[in-house]
């Protein structure tokens, strides 16, 4: 395995009005979660890798992150969701429950 924990999110928009993850600017918290990784030295072969989704099927739900291998699905609403998914469950792997969906 390459990566320990390889974090997906979705930062889909959809132009028709129908809810999507950007409207939720997903894209800023990718960007946050991946300066925070590389910041505690995790961004490395082995550690933990961030990457954009297109649409996951999810955005009612939004928005989202999944981590894989676990299949974790998230719902995040504050940076602070974010930064408890990456110390318990990025760092420590323990799934934080309140935010599965």
């Amino acid at each position: 395995m390459y990566y320990k924990h390889h974090v997906f999110f979705c930062t889909n928009e959809r132009l028709d009005g129908r809810r999507c993850c950007q409207d939720f600017n997903a894209r800023e918290a990718r960007l946050y979660v991946k300066d925070r990784v590389k910041d505690l030295g995790l961004a490395v072969p082995g550690g933990v890798r961030i990457n954009s989704a297109g649409c996951m099927n999810r955005c009612a739900e939004g928005p989202v992150v999944v981590v894989y291998p676990e299949e974790v699905w998230y719902r995040y609403q504050t940076r602070e969701d974010l930064d408890e998914i990456i110390e318990k469950h990025l760092c420590q792997g323990q799934v934080v429950e309140r935010l599965c969906i």
